[in-house]
């Protein structure tokens, strides 16, 4: 790319490695990738990447599938890579990990009777167990990570587009996740805040099934005489580290809101506060982790979820 770059560098080719365990999603984000205009080049060996950005100047951006099934794969030669990568004055280099819970992985590897490329004669688990463990180094060196657990393809596909889409000056992309404390915090999260100390709008049997977009929960949750101080107080919290964060150079930052259920109060934060921020300008996606769940168990025969396997 010959525009200059958020390190200052005019010359620097902006360059994604996408990597992560088997059964992850990285086909999936690799094809995402293709679809917003960056080359993509699958499985390059290491030893030519190097070569690559030393070549002839490339006019698009370019993601690395990367996977243990790379021919020259070890944990220690990717950080060398990374680094390497890092000192290049001809590259912009971002490691974008795709995690997933193990359940889940293996879960996958049985449905579609596929072989774990770490464990070809053994058990899924087996495999998952080695390339976890194998990958964990890299996990930590991950500018960004993803966590496909709960994600459709399309919600997959969604992310990639938002963090990564093209453009003049990308800015920093915000994600507004509310989530239930009963099944963890999800991954990658950069902030987090409790809600569970204000009022439940579950004792309530005619709110219980509703949710925090709903006016009539809305209305039961800001009855709290607390609720009004501490939306103000994160929200001006938000306004006034997200401004540093943009200077200090990240691209994205995620941003949780939790209670007990992931269903009243969290939604609710969640959903002012990207309300609040979108209104002040900023680039905001939401995502309700158990509403999208509860959506997906409800589907009567939606696959989607599972159809990351393939990826």
């Amino acid at each position: 790319m010959t525009s200059e770059d958020d390190t200052g560098r005019s010359d620097a080719i902006r360059l994604v490695l996408v990597t992560g365990p088997s059964g992850a999603g990285r086909s999936t984000a690799i094809k995402a990738f293709e679809d917003i205009g960056y080359e993509v080049i699958d499985n390059l060996p290491f030893s030519l990447v190097t070569r690559l950005i030393d070549g002839p100047p490339s006019v698009r951006p370019i993601a690395l599938g990367i996977d243990v099934r790379n021919r020259d794969f070890n944990a220690s030669a990717l950080i060398e890579l990374i680094d390497a990568l890092t000192r290049n004055p001809r590259a912009s280099a971002d490691v974008l990990y795709l995690d997933c819970q193990p359940s889940v992985l293996i879960r996958r590897f049985n449905e579609t009777r596929r072989r774990h490329p770490l464990a070809p004669d053994q058990s899924p688990e087996e495999g998952v167990e080695r390339e976890i463990d194998l990958l964990g180094p890299i996990r930590a060196r991950a500018d960004h990570l993803i966590d496909t657990s709960d994600l459709t393809v399309h919600g997959l596909k969604e992310q990639i587009t938002r963090w990564y889409a093209l453009g003049d000056s990308p800015g920093l992309a915000l994600s507004i996740e509310s989530f239930s404390y009963k099944r963890g915090l999800p991954r990658g999260l950069d902030m987090v805040f409790d809600c569970r100390f204000l009022r439940n709008p579950h004792w309530e049997p005619t709110l219980r099934p509703r949710d925090g977009r709903d006016s009539a929960v809305a209305a039961y949750i800001c009855e709290d005489q607390r609720f009004a101080e501490f939306y103000q107080r994160v929200n001006d919290l938000l306004l006034f580290l997200l401004p540093a964060h943009k200077e200090e150079g990240k691209s994205h930052l995620s941003i949780g809101f939790g209670c007990t259920g992931g269903q009243h109060r969290s939604v609710l934060m969640a959903e002012m506060v990207a309300n609040a921020l979108a209104e002040k300008g900023w680039a905001v996606s939401k995502r309700h982790r158990e509403l999208e769940r509860r959506a997906q168990a409800s589907s009567v025969g939606d696959g989607v979820a599972s159809g990351v396997n393939n990826a």
